[in-house]
């Protein structure tokens, strides 16, 4: 059993690298074009999101929160979230919630905080797998044109549509990084259990120490794309109304974007209807 267990232990630090990191979060913001989610008009999407992201703050209806959760953990199925993102909010929602039922029977409360925390813990739960479903099925440049269409002013667009495109260069500058401390450092002997703790650890005081030229060599790298961009008159594209009729002439709902709010509406009515009956 000991043996079982130092090998499963071995077999998920081994795979704790900044290659799989990387590639999981580069997955996860441009790996995911030929879902059904991604093919979906951005529009639909996004106001899609906006109910998930405020409707459950709102309410405290037992069966309809389980029927949302439902429905976005679906979605988020569908739109194939890289294992990293999805592990990440797993520990995230369930530890927050985990704290806050321990932090209650230490302070003298008793079981009855379950079902307060199970609907927080859902609201939370829900709201986060909608954002992770949106996010990332929407290439940058759909997610700008979606928020634009809505009168999203053009400087916010851009912008959440830059710090997209800058996230492989701002891996790639985060690796060269990484390189060259590990070329000047002595790393630990990673053989072993204990050795691999150590390597770990050696891995986290590298990145703790790379945050700096990191941040400065990014800030050097994006000056020189907006010099690039005011060159090609880019402050003049982001008024001109001919230009944005152009870059929204893209955007069409389709039978499947009426479909998926159908199916969508549908489900939340019988959520309702179940809510009600019980």
């Amino acid at each position: 059993m000991s043996e079982m267990m130092r090998k499963l232990s071995d077999n998920i630090l081994d795979k704790i690298s900044m290659d799989f990191l990387r590639n999981q979060v580069l997955k996860n913001a441009y790996g995911n074009d030929d879902t059904v989610i991604a093919a979906l008009d951005p529009r639909i999407l996004l106001a899609w999101y906006v109910f998930f992201a405020l409707v459950p703050w709102f309410l405290n209806d037992l069966p309809f929160l389980i029927g949302c959760f439902l429905l976005v953990a679906v979605t988020t199925l569908m739109a194939r979230v890289a294992g990293l993102v999805l592990f990440l909010f797993v520990v995230g929602v369930f530890s927050q919630t985990g704290y806050l039922f321990a932090a209650s029977l230490l302070f003298g409360g008793d079981t009855g905080t379950i079902a307060p925390l199970l609907v927080l813990t859902l609201k939370i739960a829900t709201v986060s797998l909608a954002s992770i479903t949106v996010f990332s099925g929407l290439d940058p440049d759909r997610l700008s044109n979606g928020l634009m269409w809505f009168g999203c002013p053009e400087r916010l667009s851009f912008s959440i549509s830059y710090a997209y495109r800058m996230l492989p260069m701002l891996m790639e500058e985060f690796q060269n990084v990484l390189l060259s401390y590990r070329l000047r450092g002595n790393a630990p002997d990673a053989s072993g259990f204990r050795g691999k703790i150590k390597y770990l650890i050696y891995q986290i005081q590298i990145i703790i120490q790379s945050f700096y030229p990191l941040m400065l060599n990014t800030a050097k790298r994006s000056r020189t794309t907006v010099e690039a961009l005011e060159i090609k008159g880019y402050r003049y594209a982001a008024v001109n109304k001919t230009v944005k009729k152009m870059k929204l002439r893209s955007l069409k709902v389709t039978y499947n974007d009426m479909l998926f709010a159908a199916l969508s509406v549908l489900w939340l009515s019988v959520t309702v209807l179940i809510s009600s009956l019980i």
